[in-house]
């Protein structure tokens, strides 16, 4: 497939911004309950690929039928089930084999997520936006490791990624999915992250949003959607309030709509941080994996990344996967310890101060438990004391510096070893799912509980010296 008129590969999205930033808050006279929107309008281009330009995707399977699609059939769900048919994206292995292997990424220097750009959703002459999405390290963590009696850690930091956010490898594919669709406008519902990474994966490419998060998103989450440039309406709602909102909007404009649990091209972004574990530990294949979850994408994203791999025979088994929720949304950990079914199961009222997992109806719950169940792996769920003091202790033992949502990862490692879920030579990786700038108010109330205070002194050596003797 060539390149497309008016599109440059080396460059791909030039569009001018459109709008300046603003923001406005929707009352309670709007037609709307409070939401943060972000307007981008994208300019895409005007043809679409054909279903062939992707021949290693064999089709999309509804995961509550088992209905299945060719990828131009439908664009998110199954219709037989309105917005909870969600499909998974089922792929040509041996095809994907005559392409990639351990040995040619061996030898590819791209650090991003493209390097597997065979096992993705796209063409594979797609033009992709210019951050460096992906390749985010891998860091051994002897002492955390030690503190719980353990041998073999690694904390995966994802809040080096370009937004500070995981939520930046399914904005990456959003961005060329809407341009396959030759979308003008991308939309997304979010606690704050997802909004950013499309918000910053946009304006990477000259493009413009309108994404949706609830008012109560941390200032910091908000400022970088206003220094992307986007327009941010500020609506009093919940985030279960905001996908629906956002669903709605998509609907009536003809907009893309990137939203997790209904996209679900989304997880097929995030299942890159398994190729990313796999191959910075050499093709080993970790004992265990814990990662946060609030609507499911990223778990279920983890988890299809190992079953690729295992499908190419590039690792000898899969994971135990275990989701950690806060206990005030804890609706799939419930769900999982109950054996109640997640399609009937009614939503929960979530708070927490981890925000990025808040989610009183986890979108993508069929994924999310597939993912432990699929895996023998397990939910545990820690409180919010837990996640602010697994800040330091995270930051003080490896240097990572994660905000409430990531180190809630880290707090279920501490109540795994407490419950007996792992053993002392298992090889276990915590993802860090955002940076622990994207919230600092919930910083600063970590180091308060522990006790971590500045020191205020007038400028003179004296005062240094009577400060170090306290």
């Amino acid at each position: 497939m060539g390149t497309k008129p008016g599109l440059q590969v080396a460059d791909p999205f030039t569009a001018p911004c459109s709008l300046l930033p603003m923001f406005i808050r929707i009352g309670a006279d709007k037609p709307a309950v409070g939401l943060l929107c972000i307007s981008i309008r994208v300019r895409f281009m005007t043809s679409h690929p054909s279903k062939s330009s992707i021949p290693h995707i064999s089709h999309l399977r509804c995961l509550i039928c088992g209905k299945e699609y060719a990828p131009d059939q439908v664009r998110y769900v199954c219709p037989d089930h309105g917005h909870e048919g969600i499909l998974d994206v089922v792929y040509d292995y041996e095809r994907i084999a005559q392409h990639i292997s351990p040995q040619s990424l061996a030898a590819n220097a791209d650090p991003t997520i493209w390097r597997y750009k065979p096992l993705l959703p796209v063409p594979a002459d797609a033009p992709t936006p210019p951050l460096t999405v992906g390749g985010t390290p891998l860091y051994a963590a002897p002492r955390l490791a030690a503190r719980l009696g353990l041998t073999h850690v690694w904390v995966k930091d994802d809040g080096r990624q370009p937004t500070a956010s995981f939520k930046d490898r399914a904005s990456a594919i959003a961005i060329v999915k809407a341009w396959e669709a030759n979308a003008e406008v991308i939309t997304t519902a979010s606690t704050g992250n997802a909004a950013a990474a499309l918000s910053g994966l946009a304006a990477s490419v000259g493009a413009t949003t309108v994404i949706f998060v609830p008012a109560s998103a941390p200032q910091a989450k908000i400022a970088q959607l206003l220094t992307f440039g986007s327009t941010v309406m500020l609506v009093e709602g919940s985030y279960d309030d905001a996908f629906e909102l956002c669903l709605q909007a998509a609907d009536a404009f003809g907009w893309y709509n990137r939203n997790t649990g209904f996209n679900p091209y989304m997880s097929e972004g995030k299942k890159t941080v398994s190729y990313e574990i796999c191959e910075q530990l050499h093709w080993s294949a970790p004992d265990v994996v814990f990662v946060s979850v609030g609507d499911g994408c990223i778990i279920g994203g983890v988890y299809k990344g190992f079953y690729d791999l295992l499908q190419l025979g590039w690792i000898d088994h899969m994971p135990r996967i275990i989701g950690v929720q806060a206990e005030g949304s804890n609706y799939l950990a419930e769900a999982w310890k109950k054996g109640e079914d997640v399609l009937t199961k009614p939503p929960i009222q979530a708070h927490t101060v981890a925000d990025s997992i808040s989610a009183g109806l986890p979108r993508d719950r069929i994924k999310a438990m597939r993912a432990v169940r699929e895996s023998r792996g397990a939910f545990v769920t820690v409180s919010d004391e837990e996640i602010l003091l697994a800040i330091p202790e995270l930051a003080q033992s490896t240097g990572v510096f994660a905000e409430p949502a990531g180190a809630a990862a880290y707090a279920g490692l501490r109540k795994a070893v407490a419950l007996g879920l792992v053993s002392t030579e298992e090889r276990i990786v915590v993802i860090n799912t955002g940076s622990g700038l994207k919230d600092v108010a919930s910083a600063m109330r970590a180091a308060d509980l522990v006790g971590s205070k500045a020191i205020h002194i007038p400028p003179t050596l004296e005062a240094v010296r009577e400060a170090l003797s306290d």
